[in-house]
C-alpha cells in the first residue's frame, strides 16, 4: 500500500502541486518568523552583552523630568562620588555618562530622525584620549563648549563633514555648533532610526543635568576581582533616597537579555498568529484536493478493496500520500522561511534600522516546529476524505459514477453547524452587551465558534444563494451563466470548502477594517472635531515644551491666540488624576468643548472642569467641593463648575493656569493650541516655524497633521494586518484555482457534450470564468457579513472605554473587497478555462 501512495503522489503531481503550495507558504510563515526573531533576539541580546564585557557595575540615577532642558528635579550622581568610587580597592576606572534629547537640522531645516530615538550624551574620554563607546572615523571627540560629534548615519543624512556648522535643538532654544568629530557606534538610539550628539561633559551636564553631575556611571574592574565585591563596596557610597540603583555587569546584561526576549517573543507571537491563519485557510485547500482525489479514484480504490484491501490500509494509503506531500511541502517552506527571515533582515536595514551583524540562528525548535506543523496540518486535513475512501464498497469498482455524499452526514453537518453557529453568535452578542475584559474575551471566543459553525453550513448555505443568483446570470450571460450557476450548485460540499478559504480572510479584513475606521473617526471627533485652533505645537519627541514657546508665538503677525496646555497629575478627592491647566480666554478661543453639565465660563471663576465619565465614577455633581492634594503637597478645596463630554485633547480635570502655577516649580507645556487669521496656510506655517527659531525639535501641525498624528498610527496598523492577511487570501486564491481545474477534469465529458451542440470555446471559458466568480463572491459575501457583525460586537465592547464611540461602515472598502473576490475568481479561472476550452471533442466524450 505504501508503494500504491507512492505511485500515486507522482502520478498527480499537478493536481497536488496547490496543496504543496498553501501547505509550503504556512509552513514557511512560520518558520521565518522563528529565525527571523531568533536572529534578531540573539544579535541584540549579543550587542547588549558585549557593551557590558568590561563593565564591572553599573549605577544610574532615576530622576523626575521637570521639563527645563530636560535637566532632572534630583541632582544624579556628583563628581565627588565618582572620585570615591575610583579610589576603592579593585576598581580600574570610572565614567560618567550623562544624556537627553538632540536633534539635528537637516539643509533645509528639518529634523533628522523619528524624534523618540533622537538622543545627546557626552564624550567622556579615558587616559587615552578615546571614549571605547565611539569609534571615530574622522576628526575627534568634542572637548570644549560649542563642539559636537555626529554619529555617521546622522552625518551622511545631513551632509556633515568634520568643520561643519551644524544646528542643533534641545529642549532649549537652538544653537549652532562646530562638528569635531563622525563616529560610528552599537548605541541603540542609532539602531533605531535615530541620530546621537556627542558633547563635551560640561556642556552636556549643563543641559541635561547640573555641573558636575552624571545620570549614569560605569565602573571596570582590575583583573580578577569579583563584580559582586565591588557593589557591595560601592553600595554604602550612593546617595540616599532609593533613587539611584546599582547592578552587576552581568545582573544588568540578563537583565537587557530577559527584555529583549520579551520585545521579540511579543513580535514572534504577533506574526505566528496570522501564519495559523495562513495555515487555518489551507485546511480547506488541502482537504478539498484530497477529497476530489478520492473521488477521482473511487473506482481504483474500490478495486483495491475488492482485491483484497482493508478499510485500514486505504485509509493509511490516502495519509501516506499526505505524509509525503506534508513532508515535501514543509522541507521547501523550510527552505523558503529561511529566505524570507534574510528578506525581513535586509529590508529592515532598508527601512534605517540598523541590525546589529550576527549569525543566522535556526535553532532545533524551529525545525521541528516547521515540519510537525505541515505534515501534521496535512495529515490533519486528509483524514475525512481517507476515511470517506476507505468506506468506498467493492462494487463501486463496477461503475465510474461518483458516489454521492450519505444524506446522513449532511443532516450531522448542518445540525452541528447550527448548533455550533448558534452558540457562537449568542456568545458574541452577550460580549458585546457585557462590555470590558471579559466581554471582550466572549466576543473572541463567539467569533471563533461562529466562523466554525457557519463554515460547517457552507454547503446548506450555498444552495439558496447561488439558486438565487442563477437567473441573473443567465439573463446576463445566457447559456454560459446558467450552466456556471449549476456548476457551482452541483457539488455544494466543494463550493463550500472553496469559499470558506475566502470568507475567512475577508472577515478578519471587513471586520479589522470597520473597527480601525470607526476608531479613528472616534478619535478624531475627540480632537481635531473639538479643537477651533488652526495648528497644535509639540515637541517631536513628546517632551515638554519651554514655557516661553506660547508667548513667542503670540507675536507672530496673524495669530489671534497661542494657548498652553500645561499637564500635571495629583489627587484629588483620593485619587490620582490627570489635570489639564490653561488661561481660560485662550481656552475658550481654541477649544470646543462640549457640556454636559453646568458652563464653561466656570473657569474663569476658579472652579474646575471635570470630564463627565470621571463625574460619574467619582460621584461628582456642579457645585460639589472636593478635596485636591497639589505637586508641592499643598492641599485646598476645589469646586466642580462642569461636566464635559469626552476630549482627547483635555485631561479627566481641567482647572485655570492661575491655580496651577503656584504649586508648580516650572509649568509642564506639552502642547500649544494657536488660532491665526484667515485658518491655516503654508505662510502662516513657515510664520510660526520661524517665530519660533525654525527649531527642528518642535512640531507644527495644522489640522491635518494633528489627525494624522492622533489616528495615524491605526491606519498604519491597520495597512500592517493586510499585508499579513494577504497570506490566506493567496491560499484562497490556489483554492479557486484547484477547485476549477478538478472541476474540469471530472466535466471533461460533459464539457465535450456541450461543445459537441454548439457551445463554442469563448463560451466554455465564460462558462468557468463565471463559476468561478460565483464561488469567490459567495465567499466574500459570506466573510464580509460576518466581519461586520464581529465588528460591531466588538465595538459595542470597547465603546465604554472609548467613549463616543460610533460604529462607522466603510463602504468603499468593502466595495473595493467584493471588487478583488470577483477579480480573484477571473484571475483563477484563466488557466482551467483555456484548458476547458482546449479539450478535444471526440477524446472528452470518450472519456468514461
Amino acid at each position: 500500500m505504501f508503494r500504491t501512495a507512492l505511485r500515486n503522489v507522482l502520478a498527480h503531481k499537478a493536481r497536488l502541486l496547490m496543496t504543496v503550495l498553501a501547505v509550503l507558504l504556512g509552513v514557511a510563515f512560520v518558520s521565518g518568523t522563528l529565525v527571523f526573531t531568533d536572529t534578531l533576539g540573539n544579535a541584540y541580546k549579543n550587542q547588549s552583552a558585549k557593551s557590558y564585557d568590561n563593565v564591572a557595575v553599573a549605577i544610574t540615577s532615576y530622576g523626575s523630568p521637570s521639563g527645563q532642558h530636560g535637566k532632572q528635579q534630583d541632582e544624579g550622581i556628583s563628581q565627588q562620588t565618582l572620585d570615591r568610587i575610583g579610589k576603592l580597592p579593585g576598581v580600574a576606572s570610572t565614567t560618567g555618562r550623562v544624556s537627553g534629547f538632540a536633534g539635528v537640522a537637516d539643509a533645509k531645516g528639518k529634523l533628522i530622525g523619528n524624534g523618540w530615538t533622537n538622543s545627546g550624551a557626552n564624550f567622556a574620554p579615558g587616559k587615552n584620549g578615546k571614549d571605547p563607546r565611539y569609534t571615530f572615523t574622522s576628526g575627534h571627540g568634542p572637548a570644549q563648549t560649542g563642539e559636537v560629534a555626529l554619529d555617521k548615519d546622522t552625518a551622511d543624512k545631513g551632509g556633515f563633514h568634520v568643520g561643519d556648522p551644524a544646528r542643533i535643538a534641545t529642549n532649549g532654544p537652538v544653537k549652532t555648533y562646530t562638528v569635531t568629530g563622525i563616529f560610528t557606534t552599537d548605541d541603540g538610539a542609532v539602531s533605531a532610526g535615530g541620530s546621537l550628539v556627542l558633547f563635551d561633559t560640561a556642556s552636556a551636564q549643563a543641559l541635561y543635568l547640573t555641573p558636575g553631575h552624571f545620570s549614569d556611571v560605569t565602573v571596570t574592574a582590575d583583573k580578577g576581582t569579583a563584580q559582586q565585591k565591588i557593589l557591595d563596596e560601592i553600595t554604602p557610597l550612593l546617595p540616599k533616597g532609593g533613587n539611584v540603583d546599582a547592578q552587576t555587569g552581568k545582573q544588568l546584561a540578563d537583565e537587557q537579555a530577559r527584555q529583549i526576549e520579551q520585545q521579540f517573543n511579543s513580535m514572534s507571537t504577533m506574526l505566528l498568529v496570522f501564519a495559523a491563519i495562513a495555515l487555518f485557510v489551507g485546511i480547506f485547500l488541502i482537504a478539498n484536493t484530497f477529497t476530489m482525489l478520492v473521488a477521482q479514484r473511487t473506482k481504483e480504490l474500490a478495486l483495491l478493496r475488492a482485491l483484497g484491501a482493508s478499510r485500514r490500509q486505504v485509509t493509511r494509503s490516502v495519509l501516506t500520500e499526505a505524509l509525503i506531500v506534508g513532508a515535501t511541502a514543509s522541507l521547501a517552506g523550510f527552505v523558503a522561511g529561511i529566505g524570507i527571515a534574510v528578506g525581513l533582515r535586509s529590508a529592515m536595514a532598508s527601512f534605517g534600522a540598523k541590525v546589529p551583524s550576527g549569525p543566522l540562528v535556526v535553532a532545533p525548535t524551529t525545525v521541528i516546529a516547521a515540519f510537525a506543523v505541515g505534515v501534521l496540518i496535512t495529515m490533519f486535513a486528509a483524514w475525512l476524505p481517507a476515511r470517506r475512501a476507505a468506506k468506498i464498497p467493492p462494487v463501486a469498482a463496477m461503475s465510474s459514477a461518483e458516489l454521492p455524499a450519505p444524506t446522513k452526514s449532511l443532516v450531522l453537518r448542518n445540525t452541528f453547524g447550527v448548533l455550533l453557529a448558534a452558540l457562537g453568535a449568542a456568545l458574541v452578542v452577550l460580549g458585546g452587551a457585557t462590555g470590558g475584559d471579559t466581554g471582550r474575551w466572549e466576543v473572541g471566543v463567539g467569533a471563533f465558534l461562529l466562523v466554525i459553525g457557519v463554515i460547517v453550513l457552507t454547503p446548506l448555505l450555498s444552495q439558496p444563494v447561488i439558486a438565487a443568483v442563477r437567473p441573473l446570470l443567465a439573463r446576463a450571460f445566457g447559456v454560459s451563466g446558467n450552466l456556471a450557476a449549476r456548476n457551482a450548485r452541483r457539488n455544494p460540499r466543494r463550493t463550500a470548502a472553496t469559499a470558506s478559504a475566502l470568507a475567512i480572510g475577508l472577515t478578519l479584513i471587513t471586520g479589522l477594517s470597520v473597527l480601525g475606521v470607526s476608531i479613528g473617526r472616534t478619535i478624531d471627533k475627540a480632537t481635531v472635531d473639538n479643537l477651533s485652533a488652526d495648528y497644535m505645537v509639540r515637541m517631536a519627541n513628546g517632551m515638554p515644551l519651554d514655557d516661553s514657546v506660547a508667548g513667542e508665538i503670540s507675536k507672530v503677525p496673524g495669530v489671534t491666540a497661542a494657548t498652553a496646555l500645561q499637564s500635571s497629575y495629583f489627587d484629588v478627592d483620593g485619587r490620582f488624576s490627570s489635570v489639564t491647566a490653561a488661561d481660560p480666554a485662550g481656552l475658550a478661543r481654541t477649544v470646543k468643548i462640549t457640556m454636559v453639565h453646568g458652563s464653561r465660563s466656570a473657569l474663569a471663576d476658579g472652579k474646575v472642569l471635570v470630564s463627565d465619565k470621571t463625574a460619574k465614577s467619582h460621584g461628582w455633581r456642579v457645585g460639589d467641593s472636593v478635596q485636591a492634594s497639589y505637586p508641592d503637597g499643598t492641599k485646598a478645596e476645589v469646586t466642580v463648575g462642569g461636566t464635559f463630554a469626552d476630549n482627547l485633547v483635555l485631561s479627566d480635570v481641567v482647572m485655570p493656569d492661575r491655580m496651577l502655577t503656584p504649586h508648580v516649580d516650572k509649568p509642564e507645556v506639552r502642547q500649544v493650541l494657536v488660532s491665526v487669521s484667515g485658518g491655516a496656510t503654508p505662510t502662516a506655517t513657515q510664520a510660526i516655524t520661524d517665530g519660533l527659531g525654525d527649531n527642528p525639535a518642535i512640531s507644527v501641525m495644522d489640522r491635518q497633521g494633528i489627525r494624522d498624528t492622533f489616528g495615524g498610527l491605526i491606519n498604519n496598523m491597520l495597512y500592517i494586518m493586510y499585508g499579513l492577511l494577504g497570506m490566506s487570501l493567496i491560499i484562497a486564491v490556489l483554492g479557486v484555482v484547484n477547485t476549477l481545474a478538478m472541476s474540469v477534469f471530472e466535466r471533461r465529458r460533459e464539457i465535450g457534450m456541450l461543445r459537441a451542440v454548439g457551445l463554442d470555446r469563448g463560451r466554455v471559458k465564460r462558462m468557468i470564468r463565471l463559476e468561478a466568480v460565483v464561488i469567490s463572491l459567495f465567499g466574500a459575501v459570506t466573510g464580509v457579513v460576518l466581519g461586520l457583525f464581529i465588528a460591531w460586537a466588538t465595538g459595542d465592547s470597547i465603546s465604554a472605554d472609548l467613549q463616543g464611540y460610533v460604529m462607522v461602515l466603510p463602504w468603499t472598502r468593502i466595495a473595493v473587497f467584493l471588487a478583488l473576490a470577483a477579480l480573484v475568481g477571473i484571475l483563477a479561472a484563466v488557466w482551467p478555462a483555456r484548458r476547458a476550452a482546449k479539450l478535444d471533442v471526440l477524446d472528452a466524450i470518450k472519456t468514461e
